[in-house]
């Protein structure tokens, strides 16, 4: 690790120790050890959190709700894991929901709450979002009559238009759906002023967290959001979604559900039997982020630590493959430099070569990395890069230099 990397994370654990956590660090491919630089597309597990899951469903697995010990067990185990996520939130545990994805969640709540809206009421999206908050209002809009209207980005800069995205908020806007972060240029997004401009408007808040909440720790009530999603597999669990929302504001939605199931938030909604060891295993990851800033203050104070460390780290990588892709010949750099608001995950291409050629060619090095348009397919059509899109290359809790620099290099030699 560099000394500006060091700087200001000596109060975590060091990433020689994190990455002593990861079995999938010891995979070698072509003769090389493998860098996983797809964390924006889904990271790798710590031992602990798949020893969790084992140990749920080895010894705990049962539904839930019923009057015997494994079936109390998944009650109580349940429950704690919406408390970690509560803490990981800055939320309350009865605000929590637990879904497959993040998409199925979000389709599932813009249904419910169409279902109070009128024909002609308006939701605004962004071009700068992922796609998952973008088709679950296009649908409503087909299904209910609402109008979606699309707030533009700034291609040059890779950030929203803000400017834009207020003209767009006025008497009919029912809600505002925006992205925290890009998960295809790493933008980070000023949430708050947008929330500002929704609520002044009379208008709800969803905001799609996925990209942001591995690097920046969330704090629903300083975000001044309705609604909230997130992914538990981008910060080193399983793949399940989580949802939060204002308890009264959830409590009040009429989500489509089986009449006998439980009719109080947040298992309302919880369509159908969940996934269990799904659910313990992003208790076990929130526990694994506190565990990197051990001490007193509990687990929320703990992640704001461990978050704030891991973000000196994030911000040093970021600057090394920054500075290392923009000397590389034919290279394009796409989204904000280092020193604005951004996370450690860059997009580039290099001339002459599609992007899936690229990848594939890092990869025979052992260097993993994404490539496409990562379901963010307005944010590629405006950059004008063509079908074949970026390549994307992301920092996570156990990415190092030295791997930052086999970037580089790889990059370099495949260069025109």
């Amino acid at each position: 690790m560099t000394a500006t990397a060091a700087a200001g994370s000596k109060s975590i654990a060091s990433v020689a120790d994190i990455r002593g956590r990861f079995p999938a660090l010891a995979r070698r491919h072509n003769g090389h050890p493998v860098a996983y630089m797809d964390g924006p597309g889904g990271t790798q597990m710590p031992r602990e959190v798949v020893d969790a899951m084992g140990e749920y469903l080895f010894h705990h697995n049962a539904n839930t709700h019923w009057n015997y010990p494994t079936s109390a067990e998944t009650d109580a185990m349940i429950l704690d894991a919406r408390g970690a996520l509560a803490d990981f939130l800055g939320a309350r545990p009865d605000e929590v929901a637990f879904g497959a994805n993040m998409t199925t969640l979000t389709f599932h709540l813009a249904r419910a709450l169409a279902r109070g809206w009128s024909k002609g009421d308006e939701v605004v999206i962004t071009e700068l979002d992922h796609h998952a908050n973008v088709a679950p209002w296009r649908a409503i809009e087909v299904e209910r009559g609402i109008r979606v209207v699309t707030a533009r980005m700034k291609p040059a800069e890779g950030v929203l238009d803000m400017e834009d995205l207020a003209a767009k908020v006025g008497p009919r806007t029912k809600l505002v759906a925006i992205g925290a972060a890009s998960n295809a240029l790493g933008t980070v997004t000023d949430v708050r002023r947008a929330a500002d401009l929704a609520h002044r408007a009379g208008a709800l808040v969803f905001v799609d967290a996925v990209h942001y909440a591995p690097h920046e720790l969330v704090d629903v009530a300083a975000l001044d959001c309705d609604f909230l999603a997130c992914s538990a597999y981008k910060f080193y669990g399983p793949h399940i979604g989580v949802l939060w929302g204002r308890r009264a504001l959830l409590d009040a939605l009429d989500a489509p559900k089986l009449a006998p199931a439980p009719d109080e938030s947040p298992e309302k909604l919880e369509t159908g039997t969940q996934n269990h060891e799904g659910i313990v295993g992003a208790a076990a990851a929130v526990n694994f982020l506190a565990s990197l800033a051990p001490g007193n203050g509990g687990r929320r104070e703990q992640l704001r630590r461990a978050f704030d460390g891991l973000h000196g780290r994030g911000e040093a990588l970021l600057h090394q493959l920054w500075a290392g892709l923009e000397s590389v010949p034919g290279v394009t750099l796409y989204g904000c430099p280092p020193g604005m608001k951004r996370t450690p995950t860059v997009a580039f291409t290099l001339a002459g070569r599609p992007a899936d050629a690229i990848a594939g060619s890092l990869a025979a090095e052992g260097l993993f990395c994404s490539h496409g348009d990562f379901y963010a397919a307005t944010v590629i059509e405006r950059l004008g890069v063509g079908d074949a899109g970026v390549v994307r290359v992301g920092c996570s809790v156990y990415t190092t230099d030295e791997e930052i620099a086999r970037v580089v290099a790889a990059v370099t030699r495949i260069a025109p």
